[in-house]
């Protein structure tokens, strides 16, 4: 089993077991008879082939390349035996697969995407395929619109050609302006075709980069499509808000310079490497009493240093070289900004119409809120005349009334207190002619102990007054603490 149908048959919920009889089968005829079960394993297959292209299971011509095709699906013989099942055989209607994604636009042949009156935001295809025009197509066509009544037709031959996914193209895209907009200067948006291949063909799949082909239509895509570089096929910037110029002779020699830095870089790093291995084997030499070998190493040693020293002073120079190239851009970019600055301000200030014209407009607002402050004031005349005297003779009658009202409150309150007094003097003498009439002595502690009415009500009468409620009830929350043991 293919890496490529492994990944399919593990990953797609599509291609469980009971569906591969379908999927398998020529759903194409169920086209006008079953629309939806046609509709169903079409998407199926787009589905699956282009999440296994993103993902790297596509192999291209080279199977052992970590190159993988994510963007460009060769539609061939060897597609096809990549997805053959011992059961099953080979996908018999994969051509009507690819045709229904070029109908949908979810796949594009690649020749018709490289033409230069080609763009994915049209809302047409108006480019035809030359090869789509040959005789021989045309009357394969034709055939197929006859199918069933030409005996022999066969519509299921899949037509060799490279497609291009148009999701993972969109895909790689947004991946690669993302990364490609995040640097901050002019210079680092500058890349050599060399070194856009070198930082971006992973950007869909970490393990496996993009095929040759798959770089071209991302170019191809980014420029053309959505705007998002410039590329006059060998340098690459990508374009902000603030620069749409097209590649310049300066912005080819920086990507220049760039690539000449990165290379340098690595050699020194090589030449590092080897002195030290050199210097090892100087050192190995000697331990076992091999002279020559000995000499040998550090003869090399003594070349390799001198042409780290060279390519170290190169580097050296050229980063400076770079260092004073990023730092003129960015001044240029102050300027620019603070130009179109300046050019905002004027603009401004002439629309304000100078200090002047501000000096008239204040003079004038001055001048209208002094006329809201006089209509204020007029306002306030006609307003009613208030005599201070009446109000301090209502202030004293309300007063007097409310002291006559506590008055009452109080003496009210007073008959209450003399009621409740009598009640339970009454009650005091009922209690004492019960007991008088029981035969019991009245004045004897014991009197009071047998008869809880009485000794309720001679405890009630000890904490009678005429005091307020509240001193009342403070008092016989005093009475009730406990006495402290002597």
């Amino acid at each position: 089993m293919s890496d490529l149908l492994n990944y399919i048959l593990s990953h797609e919920d599509a291609f469980r077991k009971n569906r591969l009889p379908s999927l398998y089968s020529d759903f194409s005829v169920q086209k006008t008879t079953n629309p939806d079960g046609y509709a169903v394993n079409v998407a199926a297959w787009e589905k699956a082939l282009t999440n296994a292209a993103r993902s790297g299971h596509v192999t291209s011509s080279n199977a052992s390349s970590k190159k993988r095709n994510h963007i460009i699906l060769d539609a061939d013989e060897n597609l096809l035996h990549m997805l053959e099942i011992p059961e099953w055989g080979r996908p018999v209607a994969l051509a009507s697969v690819f045709d229904e994604a070029i109908q949908k636009r979810k796949m594009v042949p690649l020749g018709l995407y490289s033409s230069n009156n080609f763009s994915l935001t049209t809302s047409r295809w108006r480019v035809l395929d030359p090869g789509a025009l040959s005789p021989w197509n045309v009357m394969n066509w034709g055939f197929r619109q006859l199918k069933g009544l030409v005996v022999g037709t066969d519509t299921t031959k899949l037509r060799t050609q490279k497609l291009v996914l148009v999701d993972n193209l969109k895909e790689a895209a947004k991946q690669v302006v993302s990364l490609g907009t995040r640097q901050t200067s002019s210079l680092d948006r500058i890349y050599s075709k060399e070194r856009f291949v070198r930082d971006f063909s992973t950007v869909l799949d970490a393990n496996t980069e993009l095929s040759d082909n798959d770089v071209e239509a991302l170019l191809i895509h980014l420029s053309r499509d959505i705007n998002a570089i410039s590329y006059d096929g060998k340098t690459i910037k990508f374009l902000t808000s603030n620069d749409r110029s097209p590649i310049s002779h300066e912005d080819t020699t920086i990507a220049s310079m760039k690539d000449l830095i990165s290379s340098l870089t690595a050699q020194v790093s090589r030449l590092e490497q080897k002195i030290g291995e050199l210097n090892g084997n100087a050192k190995l030499a000697l331990a076992d009493k091999n002279r020559i070998s000995a000499l040998s190493a550090i003869r090399n040693r003594k070349i390799a240093e001198h042409n780290l020293k060279q390519r170290s002073d190169t580097l050296s120079q050229l980063e400076e070289v770079y260092s004073k190239i990023e730092q003129s851009a960015d001044q240029v970019e102050i300027v620019r900004v603070m130009q179109a600055s300046t050019g905002v301000l004027r603009s401004l200030h002439a629309e304000m119409g100078g200090i002047e014209r501000v000096e008239d407009v204040v003079e004038n607002l001055r001048e209208e809120m002094s006329k809201v402050d006089e209509v204020g004031n007029v306002i306030d005349e006609a307003g009613p005349v208030v005599d201070e005297g009446e109000i301090d003779e209502e202030l004293k009658a309300l007063e007097v009334k409310e002291l006559h009202d506590r008055d009452e409150e109080e003496a009210k309150a007073t008959r209450e207190k003399l009621k409740q007094l009598d009640s339970h003097e009454q009650a005091a003498r009922e209690a004492t002619s019960k007991l008088a009439e029981a035969g019991k002595p009245t004045e004897t502690a014991e009197a009071v102990e047998e008869d809880p009415e009485l000794a309720q009500s001679i405890g009630q009468l000890s904490h009678m007054s005429l005091n307020d409620p509240a001193e009342d009830r403070e008092g016989q929350q005093d009475d009730r603490q406990p006495v402290p043991a002597q």
